[in-house]
């Protein structure tokens, strides 16, 4: 008979070597296993994409440490609680504060943790997805080292479902084939935890001894979406959908995600954070203005807060939503990016290289430059790029009326040579 816990936590690793994954915070002469040697961990801030391994971390120092184990969610936990822990741990030397979703946390939340970190009454392990930089206060950030999680890449998925195989003995009992991985790698989205409940959904549907396929996996997860919805696991879906329906041109399909989002609890600099984010990708130069509202509101909510700040988040998802559209700026960087590292690093053309030294103006450097705003129009036509990709177009205007202005423009400028 199947657990009812699910799969992933049964087969949780205990130690660093059976962490599957973040080689380099927890392989050989890495800064966590030195630490846990030597049981001198510090508090810590754990940052990195859903089911990286954070919860596992803070479960494994707790483990090898033989210390007391605490463990909060941000979302249901506040002052009292924190304080409560606190005050167990100051007859438990080295007890461990475990904090999922840390970023939820506000000011006076975590500002409770700041004597019990600083006087060593525990070690706090935060885990957060979001840049800590933004959304933990300076004051706990200084007393914590920041560690960041990657993403589990394709080697470590499979890893972890041929150990899952390997543990799990109810999972073995059903005898199921992986005929094929690729639907249960892209479904789980990398997140280790989605991927063994997946697995052991399609183990639990499925009969003994069968063989799984990526149109079966399709299937399952399609039939029975609603066992995902855990954790956090719906964050992330609804907050892709409220994107997606953005970029897409929905403002209807836009407000619906956010009602969602703004009913669930969802912290406001979240979405207003993505907004600004997606202004630029998906907008851009077909309508500038779109980047300037986002920053605004993403001010604005952050002084406002719920539930006044809603009506923001409104107006900013259904000016964006209902915006032209242009990746041109997203493509353009990208280009760039992938010029640099294939090219490597090409020299400056010494005409528009600085010369503050007489011995630079000697070799060349500034010579013959051309001061644009001295010409017709403030342009003169000379060359900005390594010699290795003159004429390399990187920037190319999307079709709209606002770079369509754009492209005529650099079209008169540059005539023939970027083929605008």
């Amino acid at each position: 008979m199947i657990s009812n816990i699910p799969l992933a936590e049964r087969i949780r690793p205990e130690t660093l070597d059976e962490l599957v994954g973040q080689e380099h915070l927890t392989g050989k002469g890495s800064i966590l296993k030195i630490s846990i040697a030597n049981n001198k961990v510090p508090s810590m801030i754990l940052w990195g994409p859903p089911g990286t391994g954070k919860t596992t971390i803070a479960n494994i120092i707790a483990h090898a440490l033989q210390v007391p184990f605490y463990t909060l969610s941000a979302i249901s936990s506040g002052v009292k609680e924190v304080r409560e822990v606190i005050d167990k741990a100051r007859s438990q030397p080295g007890a461990v504060l475990f904090i999922d979703e840390i970023h939820r946390f506000n000011k006076s939340q975590q500002d409770a943790l700041l004597g019990a970190v600083e006087k060593g009454i525990i070690t706090l392990v935060g885990a957060t997805t979001e840049n800590p930089s933004f959304e933990v206060n300076a004051a706990v950030l200084s007393r914590c080292q920041v560690y960041i999680l990657k993403p589990l890449e394709e080697k470590h998925l499979s890893q972890l479902i041929a150990s899952a195989q390997q543990k799990d003995e109810w999972l073995k009992s059903r005898k199921m084939k992986l005929q094929e991985t690729e639907a249960l790698f892209t479904l789980s989205g990398g997140d280790a935890r989605k991927l063994l409940n997946l697995l052991e959904l399609c183990a639990a549907t499925l009969p003994p001894g069968s063989e799984l396929t990526n149109d079966l996996v399709v299937k399952i997860a399609q039939q029975r979406i609603a066992l995902y919805d855990k954790k956090g696991e719906q964050h992330y879906d609804i907050i892709s959908a409220f994107i997606k329906s953005i970029r897409g041109s929905d403002p209807n399909a836009a407000v619906y995600w956010l009602a969602r989002m703004i009913e669930g609890g969802e912290d406001v600099k979240f979405i207003a954070r993505r907004m600004v984010i997606l202004a630029s990708e998906d907008i851009g130069n077909a309508n500038p203005t779109a980047l300037v509202l986002a920053n605004a509101c993403f001010d604005a909510v952050n002084k406002i807060g719920y539930p006044e700040s809603s009506l923001i988040l409104s107006q900013c998802a259904i000016y964006l939503a209902a915006s032209a559209k242009s990746n041109a700026a997203t493509v353009a960087i990208g280009e760039a990016l992938r010029a640099v590292k294939e090219k490597g690093d090409l020299s400056v053309p010494l005409h528009i290289r600085n010369a503050p030294t007489s011995l630079m103006k000697s070799m060349g450097y500034g010579k013959e430059y051309q001061y644009s705003h001295n010409y017709d129009e403030n342009f003169s036509v000379q060359e900005y790029l390594p010699q290795e990709l003159s004429g390399k177009k990187f920037y190319d205007p999307g079709k709209n009326p606002r770079e369509e202005e754009l492209r005529n423009h650099l079209k008169k400028l540059w005539k023939d040579k970027y083929g605008y």
